[in-house]
């Protein structure tokens, strides 16, 4: 009973402010869609697919050696690391200078991912302007593809698919519609969060109930609160009432 009781006085409470919550609503919501559409740069994505294959199991051949394949899906890992040291991307800044990054930066940007079980990996670059990370990821892929032999002394390492530079994707973030929504639940709680704040500090006393819940004794009488509006018109009736009562007695 104490708790379906207290549920409904937090009920009594937001709906009496239910206003603020709005209001928190509508302005962050807003907030993040202005700042997701027009302040956040959008970020491109680029990636390159390889295949890590001996050189006589190339694509299409018959003759399958899965002791072959074993060597080159754990040749995977050592690739991944390879690929993130000053010996490849050295050489990608030395031969492509128009792309104005340095080591760090290529090293930082740059992700290798495989599917556990194949030999397909794939080369992912990111930044704010899909050409250069298309460029970029490719440049990348190709200088991998050169020194993998003289690092490994074999050469395993093809090119199934290469970034296409003319094309023009959708950004991989910010999402807009993702943010907005996620903005709208944490400022709903918010706004709730705020008038049940409001409501613990809020010391005063103003209903029969907030009598009971502050002394725990019931409530024998009330002092009606009148506005002196109300007291006009009360005193304007009665007037009105006097004098008709006049009127009807020197009538009769």
């Amino acid at each position: 009973m104490t708790t379906e009781l207290d549920l409904k006085h937090y009920i009594s409470i937001i709906r009496k402010r239910i206003w603020i919550v709005a209001l928190v609503v509508v302005l962050g919501t807003a907030a993040a869609g202005v700042i997701s559409y027009m302040l956040i740069k959008p970020v491109y994505q680029a990636y390159t697919k390889l295949i890590v294959n001996s050189p006589n199991i190339k694509a299409g051949m018959l003759q399958l050696d899965l002791n072959a394949i074993n060597t080159n899906i754990s040749l995977i890992n050592t690739y991944k690391e390879i690929i993130r040291t000053p010996a490849i991307m050295d050489l990608v800044v030395q031969k492509h200078p128009e792309f104005g990054v340095t080591t760090e930066e290529l090293m930082q940007k740059i992700t290798f991912s495989s599917v556990n079980g194949t030999q397909v990996v794939t080369l992912t670059y990111t930044d704010h302007d899909y050409k250069k990370a298309a460029n970029i990821v490719n440049a990348i892929s190709e200088v991998f593809q050169e020194q993998i032999p003289q690092i490994m002394m074999v050469d395993n390492v093809y090119l199934l698919h290469m970034a296409k530079v003319e094309k023009m994707p959708s950004p991989v973030k910010p999402n807009p519609k993702v943010n907005m929504a996620i903005s709208f639940v944490l400022c709903f709680l918010l706004g709730i969060g705020i008038i049940l704040l409001l409501d613990y500090f809020d010391d005063t006393i103003k209903t029969e109930a907030d009598v009971e819940r502050a002394l725990g004794l019931p409530t024998l009488g009330a002092v009606p609160s009148i506005k002196q509006g109300d007291l006009k018109r009360k005193r304007r009736k009665s007037t009105i009432s006097a004098k008709a009562g006049e009127a009807s007695h020197v009538s009769n």
